[in-house]
């Protein structure tokens, strides 16, 4: 029987995300499957999700890890109720003209700073003002930030007293938060994918710096009071019991509802394209594949 490739489908053609916990991630008889304490397989489709979230009490074999990565699945890591990010796997991210492109972008102050006002302009719907540093825009930026909260939080009459929450207890935090916190997370899991998928690195951010997801935070920023911040108060007004489990069902429909995720790569290229400079040529000296690659109609970071 001879051997057909798998072919991962772009991340716009697919569903956002999955939470599993309590369970064993394996491949069995060429089935993804998650197998619970009894036994009871579970079939994932996992050619079709963008990213896996993995919470506590759940293991993933070798198999399930190299599936994934093989059809370009995200798989992520994270704590309890899915809010604290501890690791993700990599299935994407493997372009180096696009990595020495986005570097390229963020080394170069006057570049950086066209990327960031980009950005401001792409998430206010404005052109930012002329003749401010980034340190500027982002102080101005965290005014407005924080003055849509207040608004947000008087359309759906929720009490607010600021952004306040700790990544290490997440339960501390008010109804209000917590369903915050559960909605940027899945919408920082789907960006991740994304960033991956374009071939490009996620730690090299813009406005946002030091971190492992700085760029995943520069563009999920961009888009999150169109999408999931909103979703987050109007659930928080209804006073769930399980507000995690609440807000993530809502943001599935969200992204479903506005094309997310057909809207997340183009919008990377355009705000690195803001730099006004193209991506490197590759070097006449450079030694090309031994193997070269047959043509997938995956995303260009997917490595199958």
């Amino acid at each position: 029987m001879s051997f057909i490739p798998l072919k991962p489908i772009p991340i716009k053609d697919r569903n956002s995300m999955i939470f599993l916990r309590y369970g064993q991630l394996d491949v069995i008889d060429g089935a993804f499957v998650l197998v619970d304490s009894t036994g009871v397989r579970t079939h994932i489709p996992v050619g079709s999700v963008v990213c896996i979230m993995l919470e506590p009490g759940t293991r993933v074999s070798h198999a399930a890890v190299k599936l994934a990565a093989t059809v370009g699945t995200l798989l992520v890591w994270v704590g309890e109720a899915g809010v604290r990010m501890y690791a993700s796997g990599q299935p994407g991210g493997a372009r180096s003209d696009k990595l020495l492109y986005q570097a390229k972008l963020a080394l170069d102050p006057a570049l950086r700073l066209k990327v960031v006002r980009k950005m401001f302009e792409l998430r206010f719907a404005e052109e930012p003002p002329a003749k401010r540093s980034i340190e500027q825009l982002r102080g101005i930026e965290g005014a407005r930030v924080r003055k849509t909260y207040e608004l947000l939080a008087k359309q759906y009459g929720v009490k607010w007293q600021g952004r306040r929450y700790d990544p290490k207890d997440w339960a501390a935090g008010d109804k209000t938060n917590q369903c915050i916190s559960a909605a940027t997370s899945c919408l920082y899991g789907i960006t991740e994918a994304a960033v991956l998928a374009a071939g490009y690195a996620p730690a090299i951010g813009f406005l946002h710096s030091g971190k492992p997801l700085s760029f995943v935070y520069d563009i999920a920023d961009i888009i999150k009071f169109d999408t999931v911040v909103p979703v987050a108060f109007r659930i928080a007004a209804t006073h769930p019991h399980k507000p995690d489990q609440a807000v993530r069902q809502a943001c599935r429909d969200q992204f479903r509802s506005q094309n997310v995720l057909k809207k997340l790569i183009p919008l990377i290229e355009e705000v690195l394209a803001a730099g006004e400079i193209a991506p490197p040529d590759m070097p006449e000296d450079a030694q090309p594949p031994a193997i070269p690659e047959a043509e997938s109609m995956a995303d260009s970071g997917h490595r199958s």
